[in-house]
């Protein structure tokens, strides 16, 4: 008689993992974050709310594990490392040409934001985010934060060579090209495009006073 071979528990735990997670994004992207559940998250997984609640105490950490998931899952197809991710695609490269830098990532940015599969979940968990305070810390902890903290890495570099004025605060200087991209994403104030980004940095790094 050929024995069977023994269940490989940590396979079974990543497929279940792995459907709760596309379950949690399709949801929240269908329903917006208040309509999602854990019951819901749990029966399109096809698995038991026990199951959930193992791994993850409420929605909001489902959901941005599954969001960080994904956006590991984009590093590695453009051939990143995860960690590396700026935004939701790209690291920040340090050719020694800053504005080029900086282009090339705020490119990387718009091709993510616009991507409906990370598109619909970021703006339900930006709206949530809006109202629900723990959830926007969680977001800024977890996502944003780390993700700024590659653009004050590269101005640092910057500093360093003498492509940017050694008394500029790196974490309010990044602000003058990223927020204008998160407004403009979030409020539709106008397109988004890499000629949008492009001057973007070209206006943050040259001013605007006439030479």
């Amino acid at each position: 008689m050929v024995k069977k071979p023994t269940p490989d528990a940590s396979r079974r735990s990543e497929k279940s993992r792995r459907a709760i997670y596309e379950a949690a994004l399709a949801l929240v992207a269908e329903n917006g974050y208040p309509r999602t559940t854990i019951e819901g998250i749990a029966a399109r997984a096809g698995v038991g709310k026990q199951t959930i609640y193992r791994w993850w105490t409420s929605k909001a950490d489902v959901l941005l594990d599954a969001f960080l998931d994904l956006a590991e899952q984009g590093a590695r197809q453009s051939g990143e490392e995860p960690g590396e991710a700026a935004e939701v695609h790209g690291g920040i490269p340090d050719t020694g040409d800053l504005a080029a830098d900086l282009k090339a990532v705020l490119r990387a940015t718009v091709d993510g934001l616009l991507d409906p599969k990370f598109e619909a979940p970021s703006r339900a968990l930006a709206a949530e985010g809006l109202v629900n305070e723990q959830l926007s810390r969680e977001l800024v902890a977890r996502l944003l934060e780390p993700q700024l903290q590659l653009y004050v890495h590269r101005l640092r570099s910057a500093q360093e060579s003498g492509a940017v004025r050694p008394d500029i605060d790196p974490r309010i200087a990044l602000e003058l090209f990223v927020s204008p991209v998160a407004q403009r994403w979030l409020q539709h104030t106008g397109p988004l495009t890499y000629a949008y980004t492009d001057t973007l940095v070209d206006y943050a790094l040259y001013g605007l006073a006439p030479r």
